[in-house]
């Protein structure tokens, strides 16, 4: 792997997972459209996109400090309270955070290997951007004045029901989680942060699991350089992408992303049957 082509991939990854419009499809559909082939082989290419998560957890932690910082200090002092102090009801929420990874996580643990030969390609990566674009489209029109003091049990386990979708190349993590929101009432600012703090434990999980597990491989000569360079590309844009998505959301609807994973997705679409590419 070429240094610029993990720069590439970095900043890639780190403005599409924050942005709802997939990151895994992105991955996939980079090397395609430029004709880049399996980049290290396939099971290298797919650790290799795996890590460049620490680059956006690493942006999400950063960009969420506080908020994380105070979910995780009432979580351990106040897990199971049921008084109605803010830490105590902090501390409930913070372990409802922790809820909404368990589906995608049980899923994606159990049927890693099923997933990967399964799902993906081109055109099923291109139907999905418009589908689920479709679906954001609609949540967001729902409205709602919900907010994150809302958060209840039923909530967590829906959340956690729609990330298991993100498992499918295309779908895009953060956009089916601020769908669901959306179409329970959050907010849009809310459902944009909050998706944020949700974000972080699956994002962990993919990033370390297949990182410790690429290294415990051995790593290629090279490809120690160009993770850093990855990795590093994926934080700084990650950061970008927060702060920008944070004010589309508090100035405007999410039609930006709805009609770029469209055109993108009819783009894709129409170079897969043709045989252009």
């Amino acid at each position: 792997m070429e240094w610029w082509q993990a720069l590439v991939l970095g900043v890639v990854q780190g403005l599409t997972e924050f942005f709802p419009v997939s990151s895994s499809g992105h991955l996939e559909l980079v090397p395609w459209l430029f004709g880049w082939g399996d980049i290290g082989g396939e099971s290298i290419g797919t650790a290799f996109d795996a890590s460049l998560h620490l680059g956006t957890l690493a942006a999400v932690i950063f960009a969420t400090r506080n908020q994380l910082w105070s979910l995780v200090r009432d979580g351990l002092r106040y897990p199971f309270s049921s008084e109605l102090r803010a830490s105590s009801a902090r501390g409930r929420l913070a372990w409802m955070y922790v809820v909404t990874a368990i589906p995608a996580a049980v899923i994606g643990a159990l049927f890693d290997d099923v997933i990967a030969e399964a799902l993906g390609g081109p055109v099923a990566v291109a139907l999905s951007l418009i589908i689920f674009g479709a679906v954001l489209f609609w949540a967001d029109r729902r409205g709602g004045e919900r907010t994150e003091g809302d958060f209840s049990m039923r909530d967590a386990w829906l959340i956690g029901a729609a990330q298991v979708l993100a498992l499918n190349p295309g779908t895009s993590r953060s956009g089916i989680t601020i769908s669901a929101m959306r179409a329970l009432g959050f907010t849009r600012t809310e459902a944009v942060q909050m998706s944020f703090v949700v974000g972080v434990p699956i994002i962990a999980g993919a990033g370390i699991w297949k990182t410790v597990g690429l290294i415990s491989d051995g790593l290629p000569d090279g490809l120690g350089a160009a993770l850093i360079i990855g990795i590093s590309s994926a934080a700084v844009t990650g950061w970008l992408a927060i702060r920008a998505l944070q004010r589309v959301a508090s100035r405007s609807n999410f039609n930006v992303f709805v009609i770029y994973r469209l055109v993108l997705g009819l783009v894709v679409l129409n170079l897969a049957i043709t045989g252009l590419r």
